[in-house]
């Protein structure tokens, strides 16, 4: 196995154990068992597991970018990019559950909290669903609700249809993950005696 196989092979083993035990019941042992590693190799690539965590996350945020970046409709009103966004995220978790599973943990966890408070209070890098929510509010497109309830009034009913979906409570197909992202806006937009649906 190549040196970048074997870092992949962590990975992808850690996404598993993660899916399956959660972070406490995947030791780094049971990480290398899982990849066809020595325990030692995965110290060339992490230099713990925390560091492992960490790096799955921030590649998984950069496989989100590229889905949600993907055919972007830049340059058009703020309602039909939110649309695009949350088509292109439930499309990706629901087409990549280990993912969203190790996502959901991450998120649910003191990693996530530290990772949340960074992007929505101090944020360090650029954001383009923050930077979408700030452009909404300056056109007083959406309500004035603090940028965590917008997210959680938008993003977390999404998570948890495809979480259903992965569970096969529910089928999302084209149309509903249509319908589903435009009530989703519809519950952030401000009221159609505004004139602002836009």
């Amino acid at each position: 196995m190549e040196h970048g196989e074997k870092r992949e092979a962590v990975m992808q083993a850690t996404l598993e154990l993660v899916g399956e035990h959660g972070f406490h019941g995947s030791p780094m042992a049971l990480i290398a068992e899982r990849a066809g590693v020595a325990a030692g190799t995965i110290y060339r690539f992490f230099d713990s597991k925390d560091t492992l965590i960490k790096g799955i996350y921030a590649s998984l945020e950069k496989q989100i970018l590229a889905a949600v970046t993907l055919d972007y409709p830049a340059g058009h009103p703020v309602r039909v990019r939110f649309l695009h966004t949350g088509r292109q995220l439930v499309r990706f978790f629901i087409g990549s559950p280990l993912q969203f599973r190790f996502l959901e943990q991450y998120q649910n966890s003191p990693y996530g909290v530290a990772s949340r408070r960074d992007k929505v209070f101090g944020r360090k890098d650029s954001n383009i669903i923050v930077e979408l929510f700030e452009e909404a509010a300056e056109q007083k497109i959406i309500k004035d609700l603090p940028l965590p309830i917008l997210f959680a009034l938008t993003f977390g009913p999404l998570v948890d249809i495809c979480r259903d979906h992965i569970l096969k409570f529910i089928t999302l197909d084209d149309g509903l993950i249509e319908r589903t992202v435009e009530a989703c806006w519809d519950a952030v937009r401000r009221g159609p005696d505004s004139g602002l649906r836009k």
